[in-house]
């Protein structure tokens, strides 16, 4: 539409894509889903992202996330540990900090939870 397409052709010529398998709103998501799980983005962030761009369909992560790592645990584990070393104990106020970035990268407040108390993460 940008270009200054009419939209009647632009759907004819999508329908017709997508008829003959083409284009694929699943493949895309799959696709997209274990690029941003291979750059360390976590489910929500991986979500919203696909939802901006048109896919708002319930999709399944779940098998993807399976062909690429054994579970979100094991993503946000790896991607702790490529921003800040290895796992130690930190204070409260430093953890803070870190908890703040898994959740801009689009982790669960749940996952981080479980990932500090597994961890054993925050020094008292």
């Amino acid at each position: 539409m940008q270009k200054g397409f009419v939209v009647g052709d632009i759907e004819r010529v999508l329908a017709q894509l997508a008829e003959e398998n083409w284009q694929s709103d699943v493949r895309f998501a799959e696709s997209y889903t274990r690029h941003r799980i291979n750059k360390g983005y976590g489910e929500a962030a991986i979500r919203y992202a696909l939802k901006q761009k048109g896919i708002d369909f319930a999709f399944d992560m779940q098998d993807v996330l399976l062909s690429v790592a054994e579970d979100w645990t094991a993503i946000l584990t790896q991607v702790y540990c490529k921003k800040y070393g290895e796992i130690s104990p930190v204070s409260r106020l430093e953890w803070a900090k870190r908890q703040r970035f898994l959740m801009q990268r689009g982790f669960l407040s749940s996952q981080i939870t479980q990932f500090a108390s597994t961890a054993r993460i925050i020094h008292f």
